[in-house]
């Protein structure tokens, strides 16, 4: 830790129990410069507990000393000021999480790939379901309202070839994407390719990874490696990511129903 004047402390936690999605016990004390324990100030145990309650949620932490003369001096260097500073930061960082979770984010990492990620609520076999059941794909991806998927071709086994076409309600605009499906490692992985049907020249290899999180949820990874710096600047200039969001919103509801 570093203060606002450019003063360090440095501690450990050793873990003593997880209880995950609930709470934990860990001993916590001071460290030298070189990361090993500084036996010469106090530590203590504590036990961290996360409560579900009607408003949100309640931390409660309970802190045990090895003695009344540990707890003073702790006391003494400001542990309970720190501690308000440092809980008093809580809300801010779960608005965080809760804005980067409901939300498709997308990050370029470099020309000619970008990793778009979305958290839904729903299990790993759900959402790997609802990606290759045709029945379930044409109820969630569709983009922006006013779209309907009449061609659902979907791959299962590598080699097989997908197909999948769009249009609007009143049956214009019509688009689609087509591809072969590379490697499949049911039910976190999948590499296919896909090109725009009626486009001249190569596609883009599309890598979805999915990873189970506590409380039922799950956390779509697509990496996107595109030929070219130009044709990934086309793509995104689209209005593809909130699309896509467009799209995981009502995959939500439908793994709901």
């Amino acid at each position: 830790m570093t203060g606002p004047n450019g003063e360090s402390s440095v501690g450990y936690w050793s873990f003593l129990s997880v209880d995950p999605g609930r709470g934990f016990e860990v001993e916590d004390g001071f460290c030298n410069p070189d990361g090993t324990p500084n036996r010469d100030l106090p530590g203590c145990t504590m036990q961290a507990r996360f409560e579900a309650i009607p408003s949100g949620s309640r931390f409660v932490l309970l802190t045990r000393f090895p003695s009344v003369e540990a707890m003073e001096r702790l006391v003494a260097m400001g542990m309970m000021e720190g501690m308000r500073a440092a809980l008093a930061q809580m809300d801010g960082v779960v608005a965080d999480l809760r804005a980067s979770v409901a939300n498709t984010a997308l990050e370029v990492l470099d020309d000619t790939h970008v990793r778009i990620t979305r958290e839904v609520r729903g299990s790993l076999q759900q959402v790997w379901r609802a990606h290759h059941e045709a029945a379930l794909l044409q109820r969630w991806m569709l983009g922006p309202e006013g779209w309907t998927m009449p061609v659902c071709e979907v791959a299962t086994l590598v080699g097989q070839t997908y197909r999948y076409e769009w249009e609007a309600t009143d049956g214009s605009a019509r688009f689609g994407f087509m591809g072969e499906l590379r490697e499949v490692e049911p039910p976190r992985r999948a590499v296919s390719t896909e090109t725009m049907i009626g486009m001249e020249g190569p596609g883009t290899v599309n890598e979805l990874v999915l990873a189970p999180l506590p409380g039922e949820r799950t956390r779509i990874t697509l990496v996107i490696t595109y030929p070219s710096k130009e044709l990934r600047d086309m793509v995104l200039g689209t209005g593809m990511v909130g699309g896509m969001e467009a799209s995981y919103a009502r995959l939500e509801s439908v793994l709901s129903s």
